[in-house]
């Protein structure tokens, strides 16, 4: 006998902060959530930054759905105005409202493909009163397949970091360079990783929070090891808005991550290469050069730290009608408000369910996979947006379509797309990016007229 599918499960795919959220929120409307993490504990993908603090406070950080849920066990809310790490996040929060949920969470269970039962993406013939059909891969290698009234993906894009090569594909040489290339900022409280950076040349790549992240903790280092040094590789030119916005930015943790960075190459503990794009990377004897898209190379170097980014992986969702913005790989009316080619500001217009909806009805992208390939993401967008979906599940429209976040802003309103025009670097801040150049700001910097 088929079940009706009101009586199904609301499917919610990874156990991290937002898919959390979502089941909480899905349980405050009177809907039956089931959580599928594909890791064996609640946050899996945060524990793996867990030395890495957050730039929002314990206050940010905490989903109100969430805390209801976690009142009746006795939890305590860390101190609002703190800031965790991410090993704070997952054991004192992530872990404890997974625990509330029970068996609504499951863990070990890999998310291999979601339909609607009985339809590929081609048939239109009963589709919308057809439930979705999640196939899935527990730990013991098996195979199941679990039917769902509506699917929310909150799987993050963690697995999937961006490559070193400046056109989006991995970097000739990248692969057989593998062993000496993380895409994680790396934890220098670990003996190993330490040993693995210090007195040694690290090229940087990136130009977000995690790479500002990376540059403060190898100038650390290098106050510590001799010979420590970074190369922080940059595609763009030295702006205004390179180091982030400082103390116009109203998260001050975020704003000080930027400064941070500044510090390092004004110590001179860090070296700027502008307007490189990787295409290649070879070795040179026990060191390696990096090969920008014009020819130029960097000096040799001994590890490669890549915080690009990261991108969506779609392949388990191929069988259902996504509306993908064909760019950033957001949904099509999200995707204007988080354009990095317009802008690159913390404040984006409040959104739920109106933008994240897709031709398939009943399935929805949250949190960091909203985003597709675009930064800035912050935690309390995502437990807006699954405030909302939860609401549009429940039927109440006009709570989904209702605006409850104002947003912090970083203060910098410049998108990567208007930094790599030469008249705006020129204007912001004097720097050349007509062509690679190596810098140290405040160490021989070149003036506005060097152009």
């Amino acid at each position: 006998m088929t079940t009706p599918a009101a009586e199904l499960p609301v499917v919610v795919i990874g156990a991290g902060p937002i898919g959390l959220a979502a089941a909480a929120h899905l349980i405050e409307r009177g809907l039956d959530p089931l959580v599928l993490e594909a890791g064996p504990a609640a946050g899996s993908a945060v524990r793996q930054w867990s030395h890495v603090r957050l730039f929002s406070t314990w206050g940010e950080v905490v989903d109100p759905a969430a805390e209801k849920l976690l009142a009746p066990t006795g939890w305590v809310r860390p101190d609002a105005a703190t800031y965790p790490t991410g090993g704070d996040w997952a054991d004192q929060y992530l872990q404890p409202l997974a625990d509330a949920l029970g068996d609504k969470v499951r863990y070990n269970t890999t998310v291999t493909g979601v339909a609607k039962a009985g339809r590929d993406r081609v048939v239109d013939s009963g589709r919308d009163e057809q439930p979705f059909t999640v196939h899935v891969r527990p730990a013991d290698g098996g195979e199941e397949r679990i039917s769902a009234r509506a699917v929310i993906d909150a799987s993050g894009t963690w697995t999937t970091p961006n490559p070193l090569g400046g056109d989006g594909l991995p970097a000739i040489g990248e692969e057989s360079a593998s062993d000496r290339i993380s895409y994680r900022v790396p934890d220098l409280r670990d003996p190993a990783v330490r040993a693995r950076y210090a007195g040694r040349r690290t090229a940087v790549l990136g130009s977000g929070a995690s790479a500002f992240t990376a540059l403060a903790a190898l100038a650390e280092l290098a106050e510590q090891e001799p010979g420590t040094h970074a190369v922080w590789i940059l595609r763009r030119g030295i702006g205004a808005g390179t180091f982030g916005g400082g103390e116009a930015d109203q998260l001050p943790a975020r704003g000080a991550l930027g400064l941070a960075a500044k510090a390092a190459v004004e110590a001179g503990h860090a070296t700027a290469v502008t307007g490189f794009r990787a295409t290649a990377i070879e070795h040179d004897s026990d060191r390696l050069v990096l090969i920008a898209d014009d020819g130029h190379r960097t000096d040799p170097i001994d590890e490669v730290v890549v915080l690009t980014g990261f991108r969506p992986d779609l392949s388990f969702l191929s069988e259902v009608r996504l509306g993908l913005d064909e760019r950033l790989q957001a949904p099509l009316a999200l995707a204007p408000l988080i354009d990095p080619n317009v802008h690159s500001c913390g404040t984006v217009y409040p959104h739920g369910v109106h933008e994240l909806s897709h031709p398939e009805r009943g399935i929805y992208l949250v949190g960091m996979k909203s985003y597709g390939r675009a930064p800035t993401f912050l935690a309390m967008t995502g437990y807006e947006q699954t405030r909302s979906v939860a609401a549009a599940l429940a039927g109440d429209r006009e709570a989904a379509e209702r605006v409850e976040l104002v947003l912090p802003e970083t203060g910098v309103c410049g998108g990567s797309g208007l930094f790599d025009q030469p008249e705006y670097a020129a204007s912001s801040s004097g720097g050349c990016c007509a062509a690679p150049a190596t810098l140290q700001i405040g160490i021989g910097a070149p003036t506005s007229g060097g152009c």
